[in-house]
Parts: C-alpha cells; structure tokens; sequence
C-alpha cells in the first residue's frame, strides 16, 4: 500500500536540484523533468523515483510478454526503460552492430519511493513507509543546498572519437538513398554514434550541465546501478491518460540564431521547408497506422501538423496525434503495437529497419528507444531517448549518437550538418 503525505515548497527549482543530489544513494533512480514548458499533455513538472523494491531486466526475446506479466503482477507504479532492440521481439529482425554499453534490452523497476512535483506542491508516494520516514527525507533533501564537485579526472575533457567518419557516412547515406530511389523504403533515420573509451565521468555533473543548457521537455536522468542516461530529449513517443493515446513525434530541425531577427528567419524557414514538411508527414502517417491497431473506429486524429517549436539549442517541427482506445486495453500491448517509434525508424516501418541495421555501425541500444513509466490505473508516459549521454561506468565506455531523417530529397552535406547541429550540446558538456 502507498501512503501520500504532500508539502509545499517555495523554490521548486532548487527542490528538484536536491532531490536528484539525495537520489544518487540509490542504486535505481529515475528523473523525468518537464523543465517547466507548458503543455496541456504534462501530468508532472517532474518526478522520481527511487529504490527499487522488485525489477525486470531482459534481453528482447519475449520482452513484452515479460515486461506486462511483471506490470499486471505489481500493479503499481513501474519505471524504467525499452531499448531500441526490442524491434527483434516485435518483429523478426536481428542486432548484429558493435555494442560498447552493454544496456539491458529492457529494465523497470517498482520503487519504493516516488516523489512527484506539480506547481508548488511535491507528492512523497512511498510503499510500506515507516513512521516519519517522508518528514526525514523531505529534511534531507531540504538541506542539500549544492552539487557535490565534479570528480571527473579529465582535465582538459573527454576525447570523444567517431565510430565513422565523414566519407563513410556520405558513402552509406547514399547506399540509403539509393535503396530510396529503387522504391524499397520511402524514409529512414539513419544515426551514428559517437564515443570514448576508459573514461570517469561524473553522471550527476554532467547531467546537471545538459540539462541547463537544453532545457528540454522531457529530460531524463536514468541510474541503473553502474549504468547512466543522461538525457536531454524535445520528444514524445507516447502517452495514456485514461482513454486518450497521444504521440508526438518530431521530424525538422533548425539551428537557432542570438539574433532575433535571424532566429525568427530560421524558424519561418522551418516551417515552410518542403522537405522537412514532407518527412515528418510521412511518420504522422505512420504512427496514424501504428496507432490504429488499438484505436476505437474512426478515432485517430492529428490535432497538430508540423508545428514548429523552440527550444534552447534547435527549432523542431513536432506533430500531435491521438487516438481514443477501450479502457480494457493493455497498456503494454498498446507500446508493443507502435514499437520502435516510427521517427527513429522510417516508412515503411520493417523494411527501413532492416535497411538502418546493415548501414549503421553501432547497436543502438537505449539511444532510440524510451524511459518512462507505467502507473497502477494503466496510464503510461514515455519519451524518446534522443540528445543523451549513455555510460557504462564499469567498462568505462561513454557514447552518444545522432541521426537524420533520409528521404528522396536529402542532400549528403546538409544531414551530415544537421547531425552535427543535434550533437552540439552533448559536445560541449563533454568537452
């Protein structure tokens, strides 16, 4: 049973900035921070969770079928993550690309204690509390009042290395875009990733700084044990509140300019920009199919087409679509039916999978893929692990990764540039 006890508190920011301090006691802990943007679709302005009591980990044959006996058996709050690899139990597909992280497929855990914040109130959640147990942490926390100091080694920074370099990647772009032109695939997000070896890092430091910099709607600060997310993400992959199925998927970018005058242009740009209008058309036509698996007849909707939306770092043109489904539907079944989200695969779903294995270099693993969780009446919220910093702490191995969206119309040069342009943030907490 979990016991809910709320409190007010006057600067939320500063709570949140303690409360991930106090968390990193814990061997499990999750962050998902809205970073204050307005959004009639956020539940929270954040929440964590922390300890795990129970928890599931697996590779990705019969993932799902694991991941709903352990949701329907706890009954509860769950959190965590699905990779990208998944797309092996959803389909018969196969992950042969190098893995330097070594993520599980799949992880949630049942924490012990949830603390969630909205407005000026925080919720303490926690399962079979002790007497005072929320009054003396809500005290710790409360006298936490700075980061610890970074204990990173490097000093000059990490050295961050390509795993290909620019001619290869022209040279499997174009691979993809002649795959395009025959009619085998109308779209494909291809990625590559970007790496260091025998590195420290210090995960808490070093999210703190993406985060300030990003600001981004769906942050992410993900410990499992010796393995860290540290996410800076602009993008939904799915939510339910009650009947209601929204997916918000991003497809467009633009730089952003210090002159307002510039920045406005850009944007603009965005927004009428054929190419960037007709790929992210081409996902909202997919996830509209995705969704329809579960949808009630006639529901499916598109509330927002191509809207462009600012963040800290980039512009984003993001689409809204929903759908209404019965309230006995499965909430895992409903993730397994639209797994991998289509902004990271492409049109058709299958076929721009199979093509996105042989032409990239690395396994994709948790980059791609979702961290949320699931909530005891079936409602579930899960972005999508894109702008992130993955590390193994034990191997040492830290990686990031960034793609584009290949269509008919792409030119090697400017996707390779708009890579670049996504990468910025995570470079420069880095280096």
């Amino acid at each position: 049973m979990r016991h809910t006890i709320s409190h007010n508190v006057t600067d939320i920011e500063a709570f949140k900035t303690s409360m991930l301090v106090w968390a990193q006691q814990f061997d499990e802990a999750v962050l998902l921070d809205s970073n204050q943007h307005a959004s009639r679709y956020h539940s929270y302005e954040a929440i964590l969770a922390v300890e795990g009591l129970t928890g599931i980990s697996t590779d990705s044959y019969g993932a799902f079928d694991d991941l709903k006996e352990y949701q329907q058996q706890t009954n509860d709050w769950i959190f965590g993550y699905l990779s990208y690899d998944l797309k092996n139990d959803t389909e018969k597909l196969v992950s042969g690309n190098y893995d330097g992280l070594e993520f599980p497929e799949l992880y949630f855990f049942q924490p012990k204690k949830i603390i969630k914040v909205k407005g000026d109130k925080v919720e303490f959640c926690y399962l079979n509390m002790v007497s005072d147990e929320i009054d003396s942490d809500l005290k710790e926390i409360l006298d936490i009042n700075t980061l610890p100091k970074e204990e990173r080694k490097e000093k000059e920074g990490i050295k961050i290395k390509m795993r290909i370099f620019k001619d290869e990647y022209f040279k499997r772009l174009k691979e993809i875009l002649s795959s395009i032109h025959k009619g085998d695939i109308y779209e494909a997000n291809f990625c590559q990733e970007f790496y260091a070896e025998n590195v420290s890092m210090d995960p808490l430091g070093t999210f703190t700084k993406l985060n300030t910099i990003s600001k981004a709607p769906f942050a992410a600060y993900l410990k499992i044990f010796d393995k860290f997310l540290l996410c800076a993400s602009p993008e939904r992959y799915l939510k339910r509140s009650g009947n209601k199925i929204i997916s918000q998927p991003i497809k467009g970018t633009a730089a952003r300019s210090s002159s307002l005058k510039k920045d406005r242009e850009l944007k603009e740009n965005l927004a009428s920009d054929t190419k960037e209008r007709s790929e992210n058309i081409m996902i909202v036509d997919l996830v509209r199919n995705d969704l329809s698996k579960n949808a009630l007849k006639g529901s499916v909707v598109v509330e927002e087409l191509c809207k462009v939306y600012s963040f800290e770092q980039v512009h984003q043109m993001i689409s809204t679509i929903a759908c209404e489904v019965e309230s006995t539907e499965n909430p895992v079944d409903i993730i397994e039916n639209t797994f991998p989200m289509g902004s990271m695969t492409g049109a058709p779903k299958i076929s721009a999978m199979e093509i996105i294995e042989k032409m990239e270099s690395f396994k994709r693993g948790l980059y791609s893929g979702a961290v949320g969780y699931f909530a005891p009446n079936g409602d579930f919220d899960f972005n999508v692990v894109i702008r992130s910093i993955l590390y193994n702490e034990t191997k040492k191995y830290l990686s990031y990764a960034v793609g584009s969206a290949i269509t008919a119309k792409s030119v090697p040069e400017k996707e390779y540039e708009e890579c670049l342009l996504k990468a910025k943030a995570m470079r420069q907490v880095l280096e």
